[in-house]
């Protein structure tokens, strides 16, 4: 996910994709160390979408 797209978004939204990022991340974890998770890159972007989505929230509360 881009940082122009998040910066569309709203914060309601952004705390929502937050959470269900880190719950995806959980689960990739989980499945990483079961040896399930086909893709270890994925975790990696996963990671950094949740980076940008906690840069995004902090640039606003910052500016406001």
């Amino acid at each position: 996910m881009k940082a122009i797209e998040l910066k569309e978004k709203s914060d309601q939204e952004l705390v929502e994709l937050e959470r269900q990022l880190r719950d995806e991340l959980f689960r990739m974890r989980m499945k990483h160390y079961s040896g399930q998770l086909q893709d270890v890159a994925q975790m990696r972007n996963t990671r950094r979408d949740i980076a940008r989505i906690l840069t995004v929230r902090t640039q606003r509360s910052k500016s406001n």
